[in-house]
C-alpha cells in the first residue's frame, strides 16, 4: 500500500512542478576543477553545523554530494524530493517548510562549489523534515494538548539517509508516509471534500427544527438537497420526506454515531449542518494523528484500541475487528478528560479492590469525611501500614490515609478491571452504572474507560491462553475474592481520538470534538502553515 498524490494534484499545479523541476535538474553539470571540489567539501563540513546524524553521514560519504552530483542517481534524488515537497499539500503538510519553489531556484543559481556544499546540505535538511513530518506528524502533540500524552516514534535520519543512498529514491519517498489503509483513505477523503469545495459546498444549510417522515415543504426540500450533495441520496425530484430519504437519513445518522431513527432532529440537522470546510479540517487532523500513531512494527498483530470521541473499546485480531463493546470514557471538565497514549495491557483483576485516587479523597470524599467520620461506610480507610484506620476520632485537613472500597456487587469498578500499568491511573472496567452506556453522548468517569460487555470482553482477551475462557473467567468470579489473571501475551492498547476515521469497510465516519482538542490541533497546524485545499471540480 502506498501514498503517492502526484497523479491527483490539479493540473496546472502538476504543470508547474513538472517544468519547475525539469529546469532545475538541467541546471547542475559536474564541477570542473579540484579547487571548486575542495570548496563543495568544505561547504558540506560547515553546513551540517550541529546535525551530528547528517555531519556523521557525510562523513561516511568522505563528503561527497548526494543530490548535487552529475550523475543520474543524483538527478534521480533531486527529482524525487521535488516532486515529494512539491505535494506535500496533498498529506495535509506545511508546504512552507520545504519550499519547493525556493529548492528549484537555489538548484537554478548553484554554480560555485561553495554553493553547491551549501545547497547539498539544505536538500539533505529538506528530505529529513519532510521524512519526518509526512512520517510522525509536523506537530508535537503535547505542545497542543497536554492530555495527549502520546510517544511519536521517529525513524532514524542516518538509516534513512542510507535509504536513500542506496535505493530507489521514488520507492523511498513513497514508503515515507503511514502505509495504512486509514491513512489512504483519509488522503481520498481530504480530496474528495477538497473537490466538494470547489464547487461551492453542499449547499444551503436546513433550518433549524424537527422534520419527520411524511412531512412536505421548503425544509424537507433542503434536507433532500443536502443529502444529495453530501451523497447519501441519489437525485430525485420528490418534495416529501418518503421511505428513501428516511433511510438516507437513517445512514448519515450512522456515519455519525447518532441515533439511527430516521427522523431529522436537532442533533441530526447539528451534524447534517457542518460544512464541508469543517470536515475537511477535521480529516487534516486526523491524517495528522495517524502519522502520531505510526510505528515500524504496527500496532500489534493483536491490539485493543478506544476511539474516545465514538465510545468504542474494540479488539483486533489482525487488522480485524474480533470483539467490540460501547464505552463511557471521562467526563468533559477539569483533569476528568481520559488522556490519549499507548501501552500494553498485560492482566486484568477479577473481583478488584477500587484504591480510591487521591484527586477524588481530595476533592469529593474528605469533605464529606470532616462532616461525618462514618460517611462513606462503603469505603475503608487504610494507613501506611495497610491496616483499617478507626474513625472515632474524625479526620482534619491532615489526611495521611488511603480509601479502598472491597470487592463486591457494589464496587466503582464492577466485577473485573483490564491493566495497563502506566503513570496516569487509566484503566478499562466493568461498572454498576449500567444506565450510562445508552446515552448518544458517555462522557461521565473521572477519566477512566468502563465497558458495557466487560464479561464478553475478558473471554476475547483470554482465549488465547485458554480452552474455555468464559469457565476459566468465572471459576475465579463465583469465589468472589480479588484474583490477578496475567496475560501471558501483553497486548498493546491504543487510546485514540479521532473524529474523522474509517470503518473497516473503508466507510467514512464523524464524530464530536467533545474535548476540544481537535480544534486546538487544527489551529497548530493553520499556525504552522497548513491551508485548506480547493481541487478541481
Amino acid at each position: 500500500m502506498r501514498c503517492d498524490p502526484r497523479g491527483d494534484l490539479p493540473s496546472p499545479a502538476r504543470r508547474w512542478l513538472t517544468a519547475g523541476i525539469a529546469a532545475a535538474l538541467l541546471s547542475l553539470a559536474p564541477l570542473p576543477v579540484a579547487a571548486q571540489v575542495t570548496a563543495f567539501k568544505q561547504a558540506v563540513a560547515e553546513s551540517v553545523g550541529e546535525d551530528d546524524g547528517v555531519a556523521a553521514f557525510y562523513r561516511g560519504r568522505v563528503f561527497e554530494p548526494l543530490w548535487t552530483g552529475p550523475d543520474e542517481s543524483h538527478r534521480a534524488r533531486r527529482e524525487a524530493l521535488l516532486e515529494a515537497v512539491g505535494v506535500a499539500s496533498a498529506h495535509g503538510l506545511p508546504t512552507e517548510r520545504y519550499d519547493a519553489t525556493r529548492l528549484m531556484a537555489e538548484m537554478r543559481a548553484a554554480r560555485t562549489g561553495r554553493e553547491r556544499g551549501a545547497l547539498d546540505v539544505r536538500l539533505t535538511k529538506a528530505f529529513l523534515q519532510f521524512a519526518r513530518d509526512v512520517g510522525s506528524g509536523a506537530l508535537v502533540p503535547s505542545q497542543v494538548d497536554n492530555s495527549i500524552k502520546r510517544e511519536i516514534i521517529h525513524r532514524d535520519p542516518e538509516e534513512l539517509l542510507k535509504r536513500l543512498e542506496d535505493g530507489d529514491p521514488r520507492a523511498v519517498f513513497r514508503g515515507l508516509a503511514p502505509q495504512t489503509q486509514e491513512y489512504v483513505r483519509l488522503m481520498r477523503e481530504k480530496m474528495r471534500l477538497e473537490r466538494i469545495l470547489s464547487r461551492g459546498g453542499w449547499g444551503r444549510p436546513v433550518s433549524p427544527g424537527r422534520i419527520s417522515p411524511g412531512e412536505s415543504g421548503d425544509r424537507v426540500l433542503a434536507l433532500r438537497d443536502r443529502l444529495i450533495a453530501m451523497g447519501y441520496l441519489d437525485p430525485t425530484v420528490t418534495a416529501e420526506y418518503d421511505a428513501v430519504i428516511q433511510r438516507a437519513v437513517e445512514a448519515f445518522q450512522s456515519d455519525h454515531g447518532l441515533k439511527v431513527d430516521g427522523v431529522a432532529g436537532d442533533s441530526t440537522l447539528r451534524a447534517l449542518n457542518v460544512s464541508a470546510e469543517a470536515r475537511l479540517k477535521q480529516v487534516l487532523v486526523a491524517m495528522e494523528r495517524e502519522r502520531w500513531l505510526t510505528r515500524p512494527e504496527g500496532l500489534g498483530q493483536r491490539h485493543i484500541k478506544v476511539n474516545l470521541t465514538e465510545f468504542k473499546a474494540r479488539i483486533y485480531d489482525d487488522e480485524r475487528v474480533t470483539f467490540e463493546t460501547v464505552a463511557v470514557i471521562g467526563s468533559d471538565e477539569g483533569g476528568r478528560r481520559t488522556p490519549e497514549f499507548s501501552d500494553e495491557m498485560d492482566h486484568m483483576v477479577i473481583n478488584p479492590s477500587w484504591y480510591v485516587p487521591r484527586s477524588i479523597i481530595r476533592n469529593e470524599y474528605l469533605p464529606q469525611l470532616r462532616r461525618n467520620p462514618y460517611a462513606l461506610s462503603h469505603m475503608q480507610i487504610i494507613n501506611s501500614r495497610g491496616q483499617v484506620v478507626s474513625r472515632n476520632r474524625g479526620f482534619g485537613s491532615d489526611f495521611p490515609y488511603s480509601m479502598r472500597q472491597p470487592p463486591g456487587p457494589n464496587n466503582a469498578l464492577g466485577k473485573v478491571k483490564f491493566m495497563f500499568p502506566n503513570k496516569y491511573s487509566i484503566y478499562l472496567h466493568d461498572t454498576p452504572s449500567k444506565h450510562l452506556f445508552s446515552r448518544e453522548v458517555r462522557a461521565f468517569s473521572h477519566g477512566c474507560i468502563r465497558l458495557e460487555k466487560p464479561f464478553e470482553f475478558a473471554y476475547t482477551l483470554l482465549a488465547p491462553q485458554t480452552d474455555d475462557p468464559e469457565g476459566f473467567f468465572h471459576s475465579r468470579l463465583r469465589t468472589g475474592s480479588e484474583a490477578r489473571v496475567n496475560l501471558e501475551t501483553p497486548v498493546p492498547v491504543h487510546l485514540i481520538y479521532r473524529t474523522a476515521f474509517t470503518q473497516a469497510k473503508g466507510r467514512m465516519q464523524y464524530r464530536d470534538d467533545i474535548y476540544g482538542r481537535d480544534a486546538r490541533i487544527w489551529q497548530a497546524l493553520s499556525s504552522a502553515g497548513v491551508v485548506l485545499g480547493r481541487g478541481e471540480s
